[in-house]
This record gives C-alpha cells, structure tokens and sequence, in this order.
C-alpha cells in the first residue's frame, strides 16, 4: 500500500508519463527491483489505492439492512466513516479520489478504475438479490446490479472532479441522496426502499 500511496502522489503531481519506476521506488524507500516485484508496470502501482476507493462503498452495502432505506443507510455509513476514519485513511480516500480523476485522461489507470467499479457491481448483485429474494444469477438482479454500478460510478467521479475543482464539500453534504437516488433510478424503483421482510 505504500508503494501504492507514492506512485499515486507521484502520478498526481507530474503526470503518469513523467513518473518512473525508478521515481517510485525512490519515493517509497524501495529498490525499482522491489517494485517490479510487487507490480506488473507502474501504472498498476495505483491500483490498490483506486481499490480502496470503492472498499468503503462495498462494505457499506454488506452492511445495508433490509429495514433501512438505502438513503438512511448511506447517511449513517458516511457519518460513521467521516468520525472513525483516521488521518491515513483520510489521505488514502483523497489519494483514491485523484486517481479516479487522473482516470479520464490515462487509460491504464481507467482499467484499474473499472476493474475496482465491477467489484462494486458484485457487491451489488449480492444485496439486490438478498433484498428482491432473488438468486443472484437471475438476469433482473444482474442488469440492476450492472445499472446501479454504473450510475455510483458516475456519482462518484462527479462529486470527485467537483471536489478537486475546488468545489465547497458542504454542497455535498447530502452525498448519501445522490448516491441512493442513483441506485433507485438505476433499477426503477426495485432498490433503494426499505424492505419489509
């Protein structure tokens, strides 16, 4: 992860073409043989940070229960994470969120930004299937699941850009309607409401 963590702020500072494995290796206190080791190119260094983008996300709707709407569940997920997270999960999150946006423009990092995105889309089959009492191989549950990934992943890279843009984070104080109302749109209707089973 650190490794990680240096070749994303390396990549977010001078571009991804003008950073060097050498670069990371240095920044990361490590040999350029070490990275190597770890990672199939540099570019692929970035990918547990983008991960850990989505982390938070997946495990939050593991968490959903069925008697809360997905927007009440969202409220308290992020209320939870913005009081317990740390000042390095902190950075990781900012980390992950530059990378998501260097994304638009480097396509290896784009690669690594969707991979991360169709574990979202897992994650959601699983809870879509559990809320409709579906099988989760059940072609309804897999179109809402790949619908629903689709509209977060817009959500998310929008608040993204507008932050870094230099947008106010209180205008995206209600973050978990944005999210929830694009799931609900996503699916029409079939999720986002509580369930009463």
């Amino acid at each position: 992860m650190e490794i990680s963590r240096e070749a994303s702020r390396l990549f977010w500072e001078q571009g991804v073409a003008a950073t060097s494995g050498d670069q990371i290796g240095e920044a990361a206190g490590l040999s350029t043989r070490t990275i190597w080791r770890h990672f199939r190119s540099k570019e692929s260094c970035a990918e547990p940070i983008i991960l850990h983008g989505v982390e938070w996300e997946m495990a939050a709707l593991r968490r959903w229960k069925p008697e809360l709407s997905l927007d009440d569940h969202l409220a308290d997920e992020m209320s939870r994470h913005a009081r317990d997270a740390d000042g390095a999960e902190r950075t990781d999150d900012a980390l992950a969120m530059k990378m998501i946006a260097l994304s638009n423009r480097e396509p290896a990092l784009r690669t690594a930004w969707l991979m991360a995105c169709d574990q979202v889309e897992h994650e959601l089959a699983g809870s879509i299937a559990g809320r409709l009492d579906l099988p989760a191989d059940d072609i309804r549950v897999q179109v809402y699941a790949a619908a629903a990934s689709g509209a977060l992943r817009i959500v998310n890279e929008t608040i993204g850009d507008a932050l870094l843009g230099g947008a106010d984070v209180g205008q995206f104080a209600h973050a978990h309607r944005l999210l929830a109302q694009a799931v609900r749109n996503a699916t029409g209707g079939a999720m986002g409401d509580a369930t009463t089973t």
